[in-house]
């Protein structure tokens, strides 16, 4: 783990720093241009609007955003919703945070 991750604060993530962690797995485990993440919003459409995000890649990037988030995913954790939109995802990675 780098000083970077989200477990290097005592205290929890800022919700800034969960979103700058998720914005930066999907740019490594998805190979999606950094710039065009940057754009991503609430409401941004991710599994069934971004090829790259495919059932395998899904597995890759629960797994990313528990080695650097520091939280784990339950398989009770999953479902549909949280893969939907951008927001989505965001708030379910904030919550898990909230856990630890």
């Amino acid at each position: 783990m780098t000083s970077q991750t989200a477990t290097a604060d005592p205290t929890g993530p800022s919700r800034n720093a969960i979103d700058t962690q998720l914005r930066a797995i999907l740019v490594d485990v998805l190979a999606l241009d950094a710039a065009r993440v940057a754009e991503f919003d609430a409401d941004t459409g991710l599994f069934g609007h971004l090829p790259e995000l495919d059932s395998m890649a899904v597995a890759t990037l629960f797994t990313e955003m528990e080695d650097r988030l520091g939280f784990v995913i339950e398989d009770e954790d999953v479902d549909g919703e949280m893969l939907e939109t951008y927001g989505g995802l965001l708030a379910f990675a904030e919550a898990k945070a909230v856990e630890i």
